[in-house]
């Protein structure tokens, strides 16, 4: 143990990010790893093994979400840290800005309700063979919350053929039986498309809400297996003790 270094997740706070400290405190708090705070204005981050993007509505959504802090100074360096095969998550708003910035394939649209949803969904496994599933089974149904406006993913056929074709499809919606279905899917997204990888498996982008789902008293732990596994993945332990 005495040889092994403490992880320490970087967690970029954009004006808008409403998020971050419940990151914090799930990895931090009940996970053990380390956590330090990135303002958006930084062009660097240093001694940190893997990258947050948190939920929140940055810089108040304006144009659609993620498409002003794509701008950021510090989403270059983001990218450079993507590039060297480190770990990136990006969650909810942290999502829409990783799609914005071409980090991942596809688009956000507006919630087929046209309405803004809030409230626990469940999302079934598709690939357990990614640094952020790797403490999770293949077809394992995780309860988790979703809270957004423009959650339904949307990418063109071709597109789509190559994330099934490359199992970057990481998490679908689906019933609590794990059934995948219309009825089950809250927001339209195609293919109830909950959660993709890039190629290289190591950007992840989700709508539903890991950090909210940690404690059993807010309803579920469903988020530990994902922020477990990227521990586990950078320090061979799903914990830090």
């Amino acid at each position: 143990m005495e040889n092994i270094k403490k992880p320490v997740f970087g967690i970029v706070v954009f004006p808008g990010t409403n998020c971050e400290f419940d990151c914090y405190h799930a990895l931090q708090d009940i996970l053990g790893a380390g956590c330090k705070f990135i303002w958006h204005n930084d062009k660097s981050a240093a001694g940190i093994d893997a990258i947050v993007l948190p939920g929140g509505f940055s810089y108040g959504d304006y144009l659609r979400s993620g498409a002003v802090a794509k701008f950021s100074p510090i989403m270059e360096y983001v990218r450079k840290f993507a590039d060297r095969g480190k770990l990136i998550i990006g969650i909810c708003n942290g999502f829409q800005i990783l799609l914005e910035q071409g980090m991942l394939p596809g688009a956000m649209l507006r919630n087929n309700t046209l309405k803004f949803i809030c409230k626990f969904i469940h999302a079934r496994v598709e690939n357990s063979g990614t640094p952020f599933t790797c403490n999770l089974k293949k077809g394992q149904i995780i309860k988790i919350p979703i809270r957004h406006n423009e959650g339904n993913y949307y990418i063109n056929e071709k597109g789509l053929d190559g994330l099934e074709k490359n199992n970057q499809v990481i998490l679908r919606y689906c019933s609590k039986e794990g059934v995948v279905s219309d009825e089950h899917n809250p927001n339209g997204a195609i293919e109830s498309i909950a959660g993709i990888c890039n190629k290289e498996m190591n950007v992840f982008g989700l709508m539903p809400h890991p950090e909210a789902c940690c404690e059993n008293i807010l309803g579920s732990e469903g988020g530990i297996g994902i922020f477990g596994s990227m521990i586990k993945s950078i320090t061979g332990m799903w914990k830090w003790m």
